[in-house]
């Protein structure tokens, strides 16, 4: 089993390109495995951790309801943003500056094969990574992501999760607001959730902004941990 993965920062980097590339990288792992199988071969399979910042997008996953968005495609362009349905799992959400996205693209098979412990992992990681800021993340029941004050009127969702697998091969994976724009989120039903808030690592510091750096080095750190992985990049 194959436990290197390749660390990429694509830096700030339009959502459609992105996609495009994590595909490709996707596909590159499938045809390993697809080979492997009908060739009798035992080829090592690849795994890579991309981060990346996004222009204004929303995304709505495969299973999501288009109601969701609440805005119409000449104020998407007024607030200089774009919309994409995709092929992950979970409803709508936004991605842009000042946010942390990651796609880990994993052959689980280098690891463990159940989804499920693959997404609490890593909402693990970044509620490590949290409290490494002096916040008490938690997990919401039924609802994928890291949260703040669950159970209470003030519960605030500070990662959001959305990923696919097929072969046990992964993509996509989560965004943490660090210095997020949280006005773009009043534009969408975040995840399909009502009632419950949005918030940035930076409004719970009460801080202007965060180190972006500071915080991917922790990420990966835990990460690492969690997934007994070798990262490098």
């Amino acid at each position: 089993m194959n436990k290197h993965v390749e660390l990429q920062d694509l830096g700030f980097k339009d959502y459609k390109e992105t996609w495009d590339y994590q595909e490709q990288l996707f596909r590159g792992i499938v045809d390993t495995k697809i080979k492997n199988r009908h060739q009798e071969t035992q080829l090592e399979t690849g795994n890579y951790f991309l981060f990346v910042e996004h222009p204004h997008v929303y995304t709505l996953g495969k299973s999501g309801d288009a109601s969701n968005l609440l805005l119409n495609e000449r104020q998407l362009a007024e607030k200089g943003a774009v919309f994409y349905k995709i092929n992950r799992g979970g409803d709508i959400t936004y991605h842009g500056p000042g946010q942390i996205v990651g796609y880990p693209i994993l052959d689980l098979e280098n690891f463990f094969t159940d989804i499920h412990k693959y997404l609490r992992l890593l909402e693990e990681m970044i509620i490590l990574t949290l409290a490494e800021y002096g916040l008490k993340a938690t997990r919401s029941k039924g609802e994928t992501g890291v949260w703040l004050d669950v159970d209470t009127p003030f519960a605030r969702k500070i990662c959001a999760m959305g990923v696919r697998a097929s072969r046990w091969v992964t993509m996509h994976g989560f965004a943490l607001n660090v210095n997020a724009d949280l006005g773009y989120f009043d534009h969408i039903i975040p995840c399909g959730i009502r009632g419950k808030g949005v918030t940035s690592l930076n409004v719970e510091l009460g801080v202007k902004s965060l180190d972006t750096q500071e915080v991917k080095h922790k990420l990966i750190r835990h990460f690492k941990a969690l997934f007994n992985a070798d990262v490098k990049g």
